[in-house]
């Protein structure tokens, strides 16, 4: 990952539902998004938001808690949810299919620790933190090493 990671701060659900489908617009088949942090910490209504923003029909996204993945055909092509806190091997993670999807489909990547050396090269990570003060407020540290990061985070270089 990058050696200057770039914090920003959402003050609300909706902020961060804003910049969920921002970054969504930007993402094509092929892009991982590792999400990182303390459960209740807004990873899943990133997803949540990143998701439904490009359907075509709107649906329900649950949490993958208990499912594993999610797979949801959306206007970008096809995205996996991918919570991986129940996994106690990276020989499960294989098993799921995911490093398959790694190539073909968008990922979004909860709990991305369990995926041990599986972690691609090309991920970007976003590392969510409650504020301690503000329970709405969420700060946000992206990192990355691929350079076709900064552009779809929207980031100065």
């Amino acid at each position: 990952m990058t050696n200057s990671p770039c914090t920003i701060t959402l003050n609300s659900p909706e902020e961060t539902a804003e910049f969920a489908a921002r970054l969504g617009a930007e993402l094509r088949s092929g892009d991982i998004l590792l999400l990182e942090g303390e459960i209740g910490s807004g990873k899943t209504h990133f997803a949540r938001s990143l998701i439904q923003s490009l359907m075509i029909e709107p649906e329900d996204v649950p949490s993958p808690t208990f499912t594993l993945v999610q797979a949801y055909d959306t206007t970008a092509g096809e995205i996996w949810h991918c919570d991986l806190y129940r996994l106690s091997a990276v020989e499960e993670v294989e098993e799921l299919g995911v490093t398959e999807a790694f190539e073909t489909a968008i990922c979004l990547i909860e709990w991305p620790d369990k995926l041990g050396p599986l972690t691609p090269d090309s991920a970007a990570k976003i590392s969510f933190e409650t504020d301690p003060n503000m329970t709405e407020t969420r700060h946000l540290t992206l990192s990355w090493s691929a350079p076709k990061w900064p552009v779809k985070l929207r980031i100065p270089a």
